[in-house]
């Protein structure tokens, strides 16, 4: 063998324990999905194997299933759009500090030190009837008596910002960090005031960032079961409750399958334009 075909070889060789632990991990259990989703549950419970339809069938046409996976897309949307408008000033002061920058992005990665059930439970400590707002507000006479502030739609946002706050910023950072300060007092050289300067220089350049947090945002929020099981009430479940409801619950892999796959295919479709128009260069230096 050459020299030339084992450098050729060698990124592949590298490759390999990486590409097999994806393959076992993620490619097999998929196609295990792919192929359940077309098996069919009995009336006796027992899984009928074959190519039926019947579970694609209920999943695309029912609407229980449709009005679920639009309030997910609703609360994803809306989950991103306050990571972006909360993340973006906390991205800017770090990227733009001197000295503590260090200090802030330890503070930054601090809550993904603490169990994400931990912190989702603690808002219960929080919003509950004898949670500490609650407490507060009765204490000065706002409130005569404790009020419901949990298992709502509005809670669950709270949650899940509150969960991915912390992506959002990253991401941000990492675009704006790459910003050369000179650009911005080039544009204060030229008459732009801050706010111009901002808006025509800072804003579009930084815009790959926002657009890479806000599809980490919107794919992790509409994947998640965990917050709305905990702070949701039963009107507020989302898509991926049903798929652990109909798995977990009433043990229907068949149609599990089905409904996972949709989920997986609305998400992919998202990805995929964000891949086009975009790229996935940036998601991946806000993930590293």
């Amino acid at each position: 063998m050459s020299i030339e075909q084992r450098e050729a070889r060698q990124p592949w060789i590298l490759l390999t324990p990486a590409l097999t632990a994806v393959g076992l991990l993620l490619i097999v259990p998929l196609m295990f999905i792919v192929v359940y989703s077309f098996w069919l549950k009995s009336a006796a419970g027992a899984d009928t194997s074959g190519l039926f339809l019947d579970n694609w069938k209920e999943a695309l046409t029912d609407r229980f299933y449709r009005d679920i996976l639009l309030n997910t897309l609703k609360i994803s949307a809306i989950t991103t759009l306050a990571c972006a408008v909360l993340g973006y000033p906390a991205a800017y002061f770090i990227a733009r500090s001197r000295g503590n920058k260090l200090i802030l992005l330890v503070l930054l990665m601090l809550p993904f030190w603490i169990s994400y059930i931990i912190r989702t439970m603690s808002w219960i400590n929080i919003l509950g009837i004898s949670g500490a707002l609650n407490s507060a507000l009765v204490w000065l006479g706002l409130i005569s008596e404790p009020v419901q502030m949990l298992y709502n739609e509005t809670t669950v946002i709270l949650g899940l910002v509150h969960f991915l706050l912390p992506f959002m910023v990253l991401n941000i950072y990492v675009s704006l960090d790459g910003i050369d300060t000179n650009l911005e007092d080039a544009a204060l050289s030229l008459g732009a005031t801050r706010w111009q300067g901002f808006l025509q220089v800072t804003l579009p350049l930084s815009m790959p960032g926002l657009a890479a947090g806000g599809l980490l945002c919107f794919v992790l929020s509409a994947g998640t079961y965990i917050t709305p099981v905990i702070l949701g009430g039963p009107r507020d479940a989302m898509f991926a409750n049903l798929v652990y409801e109909a798995i977990i619950k009433q043990l229907n892999w068949p149609l599990g399958s089905a409904l996972s796959l949709l989920l997986l295919v609305v998400l992919g479709v998202l990805v995929l334009i964000y891949n086009r128009y975009l790229g996935m260069a940036q998601l991946a230096k806000g993930l590293g």
